[in-house]
């Protein structure tokens, strides 16, 4: 799979976990922290693939959201959908 395949895939499982989720922090929020996220990795010369799958994936399990505020959650879930 080539990165531009991974980053489509990244979407997809996005947008489904994240459509209509209802703390404001659903897919629309996460299509607008993606453009800046890449915008801002542009000017400063960062890898933007690495930037575009952390502004994706950013939210997918929001600590603040679980139980007992575990921050592992999130990393997790990523892990396990790729």
């Amino acid at each position: 799979m080539n990165k531009e395949e991974i980053i489509e895939k990244t979407e997809r499982f996005a947008k489904n976990k994240l459509r209509g989720e209802g703390t404001g922090h659903d897919w629309w929020h996460t299509l607008r922290v993606n453009k800046m996220a890449k915008r801002i990795g542009k000017e400063e010369g960062a890898d933007l693939f690495v930037v575009e799958l952390a502004a994706l994936l950013h939210d997918i399990a929001d600590w603040k959201f679980q139980d007992k505020g575990d921050d592992s959650v999130g990393a997790i879930i990523a892990k396990a959908w790729a």
